[in-house]
């Protein structure tokens, strides 16, 4: 497993010839995006920082989109999304729960408040590996919140998300590090299952790509 970091919340996961992308960031947002091809899109929430499909078709790979609740099995992977919280503007974010080689994955994406876990979501929680969490504030956790919740959930990994590339998001960051008492930054994040056997709410920053 490869995961690559684009800004913001725009992530890629690959195993093999396999590409799930989560949050693609659009032509529409003032922040920079990339694009390759993908074979899965998740959207947590349809702003123009989250909903850019667009950048994801590329040569012969046009990705199934999964945009709200629900269960789904794509090419052998198993995803479950469940309501996450609204925006102040009314719209629904949706957290995702991805189960691929053995391993476990969830996207918190926009999430408000630990509050806005749901019952059903809180159950998938007990065995995860691989935490995105939302950091920053305004209308999402902040750092302390963000890692309050991560350490609650008890991923061996954390990856924080959201956060911009200005004063405010880079002090958002030193917090959330801080808060772990140190995390490792990275251009990409290469896994297996056994690479995770000693690590516990491991902080790994993965820097933008875009």
């Amino acid at each position: 497993m490869i995961i690559t970091g684009y800004g913001h919340e725009f992530f890629k996961i690959q195993f093999g010839d396999l590409v799930v992308a989560f949050n693609p960031i659009s032509k529409d947002s003032k922040l920079k995006g990339s694009r390759f091809g993908a074979d899965i899109a998740l959207l947590s929430i349809n702003t123009p920082e989250t909903n850019g499909i667009e950048q994801l078709s590329f040569g012969e790979k046009k990705p199934f989109v999964i945009s709200g609740p629900g269960e789904y099995e794509i090419k052998d992977v198993f995803i479950k999304g469940f309501a996450g919280g609204k925006s102040k503007d009314n719209k629904l974010n949706t957290i995702y729960f991805i189960s691929l080689e053995g391993m476990s994955i969830c996207f918190l994406g926009a999430l408000p408040s630990k509050d806005d876990i749901s019952t059903d979501a809180k159950s998938a929680l007990e065995s995860v590996d691989i935490l995105f969490v939302p950091i920053g504030g305004d209308e999402v956790l902040t750092a302390s919140e963000a890692y309050k919740l991560a350490v609650s959930i008890e991923p061996k990994i954390m990856i924080p998300i959201h956060y911009r590339d200005d004063a405010a998001g880079k002090a958002a960051l030193k917090t959330f590090i801080k808060e772990g008492e140190g995390g490792e930054e990275l251009e990409k994040l290469t896994l297996k299952k056994k690479d995770l056997e000693g690590k516990d709410g491991d902080i790994v920053v993965l820097s933008s790509n875009a």
